[in-house]
């Protein structure tokens, strides 16, 4: 339809699925919800996020144009509904703290969330990421879009280089510099997981964000990705989710300022409606 079109454009913008490397099996890079089980997905093609708290759940302020209370989002194949929507008051598109906190109407009890990095450390950490966004190589870029992926789950794996105030970054390498599963996240990824993965369960580092510098296409060997980093907006966190509810709304804003490129209040509700998780939108993929 063409609202699932035009949502394909929207994550092809601002931050993208797992792109791979050219050369090697794209079986290898296909994941189960096991790989990371507080994965939360809030749209049929994508957008994602991280349960981090029975009742919570951290996401990119960019990816919650359609996120509102008793809409749906999916964690471990179930479909929980949301209360709340908190987005970070400076959030700046195309620029820094592109994140937000989703609080959801009961508590999750069949996932054990993620915990929140708290050092000021990543930078040279190897970490992991994960969704169901559009995917290609590092050679060709993005060519399946989200809508034409299908709802196929992919992790990849890529190196730190820089964590620079609210914003973890690192780059698509290729051949003897890449990590044997390296690879940046595609259309759709948006609001997912950079992980990582001990003994103690999973901490999450990053918050996918978007693209920077010029590039030709979307996912080519090179480009720079660039995260929200966790750490930074800890304390951000944890004064939201422990304050009443006049706190949360100082600390907050409920609705976007800014929508995505090519998206507008008069056609918002149809996009959501077409993109929203429900059963009768489920049974039309």
């Amino acid at each position: 339809m063409k609202h699932l079109i035009l949502l394909a454009i929207l994550f092809s913008l601002p931050s993208y699925a797992i792109v791979i490397r050219h050369d090697v099996s794209d079986s290898k890079y296909q994941a189960e919800l096991t790989d990371f089980p507080a994965l939360a997905t809030f749209y049929i093609d994508g957008a994602h996020g991280t349960l981090i708290k029975s009742k919570w759940i951290v996401t990119a302020a960019h990816a919650t144009f359609c996120i509102k209370p008793n809409a749906k989002v999916l964690i471990n194949n179930k479909a929980r509904v949301i209360k709340n929507l908190y987005i970070h008051p400076d959030y700046t598109p195309g620029q820094s703290h592109d994140i937000a906190l989703v609080e959801l109407v009961e508590e999750v009890l069949d996932v054990a969330p993620a915990d929140t990095y708290q050092q000021s450390d990543e930078s040279g950490k190897q970490i992991w990421f994960i969704g169901i966004g559009g995917t290609g190589t590092g050679i060709t870029g993005e060519t399946i879009d989200n809508a034409a992926n299908n709802g196929v789950l992919r992790k990849a794996q890529n190196t730190i280089i820089a964590a620079p105030g609210p914003l973890i970054k690192f780059i698509f390498n290729r051949d003897d510099e890449a990590l044997p599963l390296e690879g940046v996240s595609g259309g759709g990824d948006s609001g997912g997981p950079a992980f990582i993965a001990s003994e103690d369960g999973f901490k999450l580092l990053g918050v996918s964000s978007r693209p920077e510098g010029k590039f030709t296409n979307i996912g080519e060997y090179g480009i720079t990705e660039v995260y929200s980093r966790v750490s930074f907006f800890s304390s951000w966190i944890e004064q939201v989710i422990a304050g009443n509810e006049l706190t949360r709304k100082h600390l907050s804003v409920q609705t976007l300022k800014h929508l995505p490129a090519g998206l507008t209040e008069d056609i918002l509700p149809a996009v959501c409606k077409d993109i929203g998780i429900s059963s009768e939108v489920m049974e039309k993929q």
